[in-house]
């Protein structure tokens, strides 16, 4: 199933308030994504980056990604169910009350949904935006993770 991409201009942007929004596309968590990213953070503890060591030791029968990793990929999977019209561009001031609730395993494929709770304009002519986002695992029924980010759009 293709993501529904909801564009609304950023002048009707409160009219999405209450509105789930997604799914996203899936992506793929690959152990050459999960790699790249340890190489960023320094994080390379071996549950991320040792394929046998953690079959053989870890409870998770292998390599898992980062939480970080997982909420990363927000900016990526957002652009799939939601692009503002008339933003010249957003930045992200925060991530509130973030659980990390499943292992996602390299080779699992994630998506995310959104839920808007809540729009208001603020000085600057900018428009402050709070999401709920939940962090799917294809085939879990627990989500990967959630929580409540805030967007500042631009005019």
């Amino acid at each position: 199933m293709a993501a529904r991409t909801v564009t609304p201009d950023i002048a009707s942007l409160e009219s999405l308030e209450g509105v789930e929004l997604g799914p996203s596309e899936w992506i793929e968590v690959s152990q050459q994504r999960i790699d790249a990213f340890a190489d960023a953070t320094g994080d390379d503890q071996w549950i991320h980056t040792d394929p046998e060591r953690a079959r053989r030791e870890s409870p998770f029968g292998g390599t898992i990604a980062h939480g970080h990793l997982t909420l990363s990929l927000a900016p990526r999977l957002l652009r799939d169910i939601l692009q503002v019209k008339g933003a010249r561009f957003l930045v992200n001031p925060g991530i509130e009350r973030v659980r990390l609730r499943a292992p996602v395993r390299a080779g699992d494929r994630v998506r995310m949904r959104a839920k808007v709770t809540k729009v208001r304009e603020i000085r600057g002519g900018a428009i402050r935006a709070n999401l709920h986002l939940v962090f799917e695992i294809e085939g879990e029924r627990r989500p990967a993770a959630f929580g409540d980010v805030l967007l500042v759009l631009y005019l």
